[in-house]
């Protein structure tokens, strides 16, 4: 679909993170337990919501197969097309995901030009929207299934939501301690989950095979014929079907495209598939299921296991959201959008494996504040569909952007699929639109805040550089100076760190007003994040000496990586002829205190939110792994 090269990349990627080495079927069982939680557990309130008050729907013969028709080419058209066939093409050596994709975009542009400035808005936007849909795919995932209890009996309708609360707290409690060995049980779970989805699916079918007609695309044409244009509200539901398709794009770089692609084609769409086949089949016998057809259709005493599992692949799905959430905010972190925070990593073997504690809490707040404020899966179902269209269409758009610039004999196909896609969407979202008042304000709100302050870090970031470029001194002309009439020189290799090689420190400025002193060898360290999840080793490291023992070195990283600076230094000993030895080497960094100006830069207002987002980031010891007691912060006060 792609050139060659690019597909070879990928291939070249997956191998060399043992994709090739694990084997398939395992992969294809990994990729089931961690990549369709989210979509899996859709047929626990799709149906349901399209027949719910909102809709106003009668569950008569040709709306029950409208609506199925609806969802089975929302789900061949929007998951299997869009996202397994064409967009998990488009890798960044083997990653995807949003941000993924916008760097590839912006690749393919200008650097520096509107375009690829209009494609980063686009894309953090998306991300932006991608961290809303994080907050309430917990809430509804869990909510949907607890609900069951109502089922079963209705007098436990008082218990469903400290029951919700109760499950959502272990499991954001328990994000310390990493999910290696939880992990081992999700795909075995998952694949229960779906092998039960399609036997109760087979056995409902059994009691009106008519829906089967539901696969031919004209029963989904007559239900906007006999609706006219009010129709289009029923998307709102429809998006609900295919919630999660962004994940199997995400989560790529984990299993390779491949076991995904398998995993969908062969076992997850046909399960979904005869699940929602199955529910349609008992709301046309008995139109009173309709008010939860994924439980009614299960045998009575199969009920309370059947709780137990949809309560498991919830947690599943929920955590498969919570992982992706701290993977797509390292990679802002990297690339610039948010400020440092503490990353741990909870597995020895896995770098992908890591819990960011400030990202957590603030999930576990808005996820259960969520739960509390909206307390049913359907007044959830009504805020839940903006930030997946949203998500969708800025995908598509990036994607006929990359497919334009770089997939020239794919172009003649593919750009005509976009333009149906992006229809596709546009529908999603006016339908989801027009329940702003009724939830879909939350995400709209919860996306515009967090863009805001990618945007401000981002922003600030480049005011605050420029300023210390504009007050510097540069280092070409002051060392020579400096050496005309050199300080004592102490032993010793002190670590300067900066932003721009071309100016000297603060920190340098300081020690050498202080303390009156200069190392025995002084090292001036630039750590630059490509557009790339991992730098190759060639490019790791470039070390330039620039006399009397002073040294530029750049160290690159990769925007998956978490960047680990004595490690890249400990490895370079051959080259430069450069050895360091961790007890005789210290860090120095400038920690800025940022003043807010009114009269440059950025709004006030913005300057002092980044002036606070700056003072709360985590220091560089933490996220450049330098160890505490070799490190020396010395401040500086900038006005932007």
């Amino acid at each position: 679909m792609g050139n060659s090269s690019n597909n070879h990349n990928s291939d070249a990627h997956a191998s060399n993170h043992g994709h090739s080495k694990i084997g398939l079927p395992a992969l294809v069982i990994g990729a089931i337990g961690v990549v369709f939680g989210d979509i899996g557990t859709s047929p626990l309130y799709t149906l349901k919501e399209a027949f719910s008050e909102h809709y106003g729907l009668v569950a008569d013969h040709d709306t029950v197969l409208g609506i199925l028709s609806l969802v089975f080419w929302a789900l061949m058209i929007m998951v299997t097309l869009k996202y397994v066939l064409i967009i998990m093409r488009a890798d960044n050596e083997g990653e995807g995901g949003i941000m993924a994709l916008m760097t590839l975009a912006q690749r393919t542009l200008a650097k520096g030009g509107r375009s690829a400035y209009a494609v980063g808005i686009l894309g953090i936007f998306g991300a932006s929207l991608f961290f809303g849909d994080g907050v309430i795919t917990p809430a509804i995932s869990v909510l949907s299934a607890v609900e069951g209890l109502e089922v079963i009996e209705p007098k436990l309708h008082p218990f469903i939501v400290p029951v919700t609360v109760a499950i959502l707290l272990v499991l954001f409690l328990v994000q310390r301690h990493g999910t290696e060995r939880v992990g081992r049980i999700f795909g075995p779970i998952t694949i229960l989950w779906f092998l039960s989805l399609a036997v109760i699916g087979v056995m409902n079918i059994f009691h009106n095979p008519e829906v089967i007609k539901a696969i031919n695309p004209w029963w989904a044409a007559k239900f906007f014929i006999d609706h006219s244009w009010h129709g289009i509200f029923i998307l709102g539901a429809i998006v609900l079907a295919v919630t999660g398709g962004e994940a199997l794009y995400a989560d790529m770089g984990h299993f390779g495209r491949f076991p995904i692609q398998v995993a969908w084609n062969f076992f997850v769409l046909p399960a979904l598939m005869l699940n929602y086949l199955g529910q349609g089949a008992l709301v046309l016998e008995f139109p009173e299921a309709a008010k939860n057809p994924f439980y009614l259709g299960v045998p009575e005493w199969a009920r309370w296991p059947m709780i137990a599992l949809a309560t498991a692949a919830t947690v599943i799905a929920s955590q498969a959201v919570i992982t992706g959430a701290y993977s797509v905010a390292r990679q802002a972190m990297q690339l610039g959008y948010i400020p440092r925070m503490q990353i741990r990593h909870t597995s020895r073997e896995t770098i992908g494996q890591i819990y960011i504690p400030w990202i957590n809490w603030v999930l576990m707040i808005a996820v259960i504040a969520l739960v509390l404020a909206f307390r049913t899966s359907t007044s959830l179902a009504s805020a839940y569909g903006v930030s997946v269209a949203g998500t969708m269409l800025i995908d598509t758009l990036l994607l006929a952007l990359l497919v334009r610039a770089q997939w020239k004999r794919a172009r003649i196909w593919v750009l005509p699929v976009c333009a149906v896609v992006v229809v596709i969407d546009i529908g999603f979202l006016i339908a989801n639109g027009v329940k702003f008042f009724h939830g879909a304000w939350f995400p709209v709100v919860l996306g515009i805040i967090v863009f805001t302050m990618l945007r401000t870090w981002r922003r600030g970031r480049e005011l605050l550089h420029e300023e210390v470029r504009k007050e510097g001194i540069q280092l070409d002309s002051f060392l020579p100076g400096l050496m005309l009439a050199p300080p004592v020189r102490v032993p010793g290799t002190a670590i300067f760190m900066t932003a721009d090689q071309g100016v000297v420190p603060h920190a340098l400025l300081h020690n050498l007003k202080h303390n009156k002193v200069l190392h025995e060898r002084n090292v001036f360290l630039t750590v630059e994040t490509l557009g790339v999840p991992h730098a190759p080793s060639e490019k790791r490291l470039k070390i330039e000496a620039i006399g009397n023992d002073f040294y530029r070195v750049l160290i690159r990283f990769g925007f998956m990586e978490t960047p680990d600076v004595p490690l890249a230094l400990m490895r370079s000993c051959d080259q430069g002829g450069v050895y360091f030895d961790p007890m005789d080497t210290t860090y120095f960094a400038s920690r800025e205190t940022i003043v807010a100006s009114r009269h440059r830069g950025m709004p006030v207002w913005r300057d002092k939110l980044f002036a606070f987002m700056h003072r709360n980031a985590a220091p560089a010891t933490g996220f450049f792994r330098i160890p505490g007691n070799r490190l020396v912060e010395l401040g500086a006060q900038v006005e932007i």
